[in-house]
């Protein structure tokens, strides 16, 4: 079977029925009202920041971490590759409350997520480059995986707005414009809630900041022990049913980096079409969800 990439002309592998506004699958409803509500209990949550005890803070905070993790690895994911609506106008608007939600641009981390597809989490040139900007080799050594705490806690502060807008302007303008404003309305969102509180944001700002970190943890244990030279290797998975319904199939990493285009719903269908393949490569699975990679021998 020959391996499809993300620069491959997919067609008929994702035949799913519309259903009304869904442009792929009735199932997108899911993550479409889980993206809402994660809107909303953030909203909620920096409103009713002084009605709440310290225990319940911290408790919130916390679950608030995880879900940017969530959100990232499961709704945003599936949204790049997928996008749930028919209408462009619903795409953009689900667009900018998944910015505001997580607190970046949705149309920058698609534009920095098709990249990785691109590279697959390639090893640097001799200039200490990666197409993949995401590498876990990028600032490793000796042609090394990066330590996997420096990768953890560094990694949100190396992306740069400005460079990727600058990137997108070469690409697509029109993308890059779009992302501005969605930088402005999650701008406008927290500046708001600085005016009338802003001990809330000063007290959620590490939170998120660990939420990303934690995004970049699910992402380094989804290709350690990967091969970016072999399709069938530039990723891992874990085949957990809690783990996978909870994370929209998220652990089928392996098949995803094989045919990224392939919907969220069809991953164990995917699975099964070349799961003798992966054998015969040596596709690793891991016996914990990516996020607990680290509890792996």
């Amino acid at each position: 079977m020959k391996h499809l990439n993300s620069k491959t002309p997919i067609k008929n592998l994702n035949v799913i029925s519309n259903c009304f506004l869904l442009s792929h699958s009735c199932w997108d409803i899911i993550p479409i009202c889980f993206g809402l509500i994660h809107f909303i209990c953030v909203l909620i949550f920096l409103y009713n920041f002084d009605n709440l005890q310290y225990t319940s803070l911290f408790l919130y905070a916390l679950i608030y971490s995880v879900s940017i993790s969530w959100n990232i690895n499961s709704i945003s994911h599936n949204f790049i590759h997928n996008s749930y609506f028919n209408s462009w106008l619903l795409n953009k608007l689900f667009s900018i409350i998944l910015s505001i939600t997580l607190g970046f641009s949705q149309t920058m981390y698609k534009f920095i997520h098709l990249l990785h597809h691109i590279g697959n989490m390639d090893k640097p040139d001799h200039n200490g480059n990666t197409i993949d900007t995401l590498s876990i080799y990028k600032y490793g050594s000796l042609g090394n995986p990066e330590n996997v705490y420096s990768y953890i806690f560094k990694s949100y502060f190396r992306d740069d707005p400005f460079l990727i807008y600058k990137k997108m302007l070469l690409k697509n303008k029109r993308e890059a414009y779009f992302s501005l404003l969605e930088l402005f309305f999650m701008f406008s969102t927290y500046s708001f809630f600085v005016f009338i509180n802003w001990k809330a944001i000063l007290f959620i700002l590490p939170f998120y900041y660990l939420g990303h970190s934690l995004s970049s943890l699910n992402g380094y244990y989804e290709h350690f022990g990967g091969n970016p030279n072999n399709p069938y290797l530039w990723a891992v998975s874990n085949y957990g049913k809690i783990y996978n319904i909870t994370w929209m199939f998220n652990g089928y990493h392996a098949e995803h980096h094989y045919r990224p285009k392939v919907h969220w719903t069809k991953m164990v269908r995917l699975h099964n079409e070349i799961k003798e393949q992966q054998l015969l490569h040596g596709t690793k699975i891991l016996s914990y969800p990516h996020a607990f990679g680290f509890l792996e021998k």
